[in-house]
């Protein structure tokens, strides 16, 4: 056999390997071999995240305008869920990697039934409130009144869920924490492939099915969440580095505590750069909706693009906290500079396609000439800061895994509120530049949150804190 041959079977096994599921010990693993067999369960499991988002609308869409408006209105409503969801995701996954680091399983089984507490409590506060005010939810959101009427239920149902939306974000946070991503990725599969079955079935009333119309892919979505939610319970049943029984599922005040007093930094975060995302949006809408919508485009691609980065940061984050679990600090930097430099090359690849080739990339989704224009001159410029987002997820999630939620918040007000925001005004009005002003904002300020991530790093505050 040759070395070719030799390689390419040891990268398939790799990949089955990693799919299917290890039972290394990732604190003490070699990283060349630990960065691929996390990060590439967690590239399909944020690849379900994003056909979650586009499953719905592609249905609802033959249903018309008001439909595909109530999701897209709903969708922006629930993102503050999202965020709460990720947010408390972030610090459960660094306290369990912690634990499983240190070698104890049974305090990071605790700390795993108490996340589960914390996702059943905040998601069944939401669930029990949130239906009673859909309708005037979706006035707040600017709807027609044909909207609220069409949208009503949609939205109940949706929100309805909002236990399930948590219980999914958080619990895939102590997979990923314990260094079992290919169940938070299995759990996201099963989840998504029942929705994409129901999700016709419900909408237009196949077979035995009730014909529901919009209020059809809410229900659809539900149950594959619910579904979803079921199979981790089932996991961390009977999980083998991290496994729920009823003295994990005890009350724990501190625990809890640690849990909510960090996730305020993982919220912030994300609400950080949703709010920062509106802000430019805004700006944009000053030069016409075909600009709004080529930006819309391009960032669509741009996201779709970044989803194999998030692997590799996600991968970061196991590894530290593991890492620092397992006294080993130095480790722990080595895991960030191995997954930095693969992101860079593959960010890399893609950048070099996307400056090239921006217009064919762009065409991909629209054929509209003006949209297809504005799209392709926002993914061009956008892109020349490629090599700096890798470095920049990298090292934002190394913070996240040690339990440092605070300087990532930080360091996105800087870059995003303080710089990005401004510039862009700037840019685009005062100085004439156009939409082009807000498209090299975006690609500087990306650029200049690596370099203040980078600069926080070797100053290592991140090797002490406590979680």
């Amino acid at each position: 056999m040759s070395h070719h041959d030799e390689s390419k079977q040891s990268i398939l096994a790799l990949f089955r390997e990693a799919l299917r599921g290890s039972d290394r010990d990732f604190a003490r693993l070699d990283l060349r071999r630990a960065i691929p067999l996390l990060a590439i369960p967690m590239v399909f499991e944020m690849g379900m995240e994003a056909v979650f988002a586009i499953v719905d609308v592609v249905f609802v869409a033959r249903l018309g305008p008001q439909a595909i408006a109530t999701v897209g209105l709903t969708e922006s409503v629930v993102t503050l869920v999202y965020a709460l969801g990720v947010g408390i995701a972030m610090p459960v996954t660094a306290m369990v990697a912690r634990r499983v680091g240190e070698g104890d399983r049974n305090a990071a089984s605790t700390v795993g039934g108490q996340a589960l507490l914390v996702a059943l409590a905040v998601g069944l506060l939401i669930s029990l409130s949130a239906p009673w005010f859909a309708a005037d939810i979706l006035r707040g959101m600017g709807a027609e009144t044909a909207v609220v009427d069409t949208g009503r239920g949609y939205a109940s149902v949706v929100m309805g869920s909002s236990a399930f939306i948590m219980l999914l974000f958080i619990l895939n946070g102590v997979f990923r924490g314990a260094g079992d991503p290919g169940r938070s990725m299995r759990a996201l599969w099963i989840a998504n492939g029942i929705n994409i079955v129901l999700d016709p079935c419900f909408i237009f009333g196949l077979g035995p099915f009730p014909e529901l119309g919009v209020t059809g892919a809410a229900v659809a979505t539900t149950i594959g969440r619910g579904v979803g939610v079921a199979y981790q319970l089932r996991a961390l049943s009977l999980g083998p580095r991290v496994r729920l029984s009823r003295a994990s599922l005890r009350p724990n005040p501190k625990i809890i505590l640690d849990i909510m007093r960090l996730s305020v930094g993982g919220v912030g975060q994300h609400l950080i750069g949703t709010a920062s995302w509106i802000a430019l949006v805004r700006i944009l809408a000053g030069f016409g909706s075909d600009v709004v919508a080529g930006y819309t485009v391009a960032m669509r691609i741009v996201i779709f693009a970044l989803l194999p980065s998030w692997g590799f940061s996600n991968a970061t984050a196991t590894l530290v906290g593991q890492s620092l679990g397992a006294n080993d600090p130095a480790r722990a930097q080595r895991a960030v500079l191995y997954s930095g430099l693969y992101n860079m090359a593959f960010l890399g690849l893609i950048s070099v396609v996307f400056v090239l080739w921006p217009r064919p990339v762009t065409a991909l989704l629209t054929d509209q000439d003006v949209v297809l224009r504005y799209g392709s001159d926002a993914l061009m410029i956008i892109s020349f800061g490629y090599i700096f987002y890798a470095w920049e997820m990298v090292l934002l999630n190394a913070f996240n895994g040690a339990g440092d939620t605070r300087t990532p918040s930080l360091i996105n007000i800087v870059a995003f509120w303080v710089v990005e925001i401004p510039l862009g005004w700037a840019l685009a009005y005062p100085l004439g530049l156009g939409p082009r002003g807000v498209f090299i904002a975006v690609a500087f300020s990306y650029s200049l949150s690596a370099v203040l991530a980078y600069a926080a790093f070797r100053r290592g505050r991140w090797k002490t804190v406590k979680v």
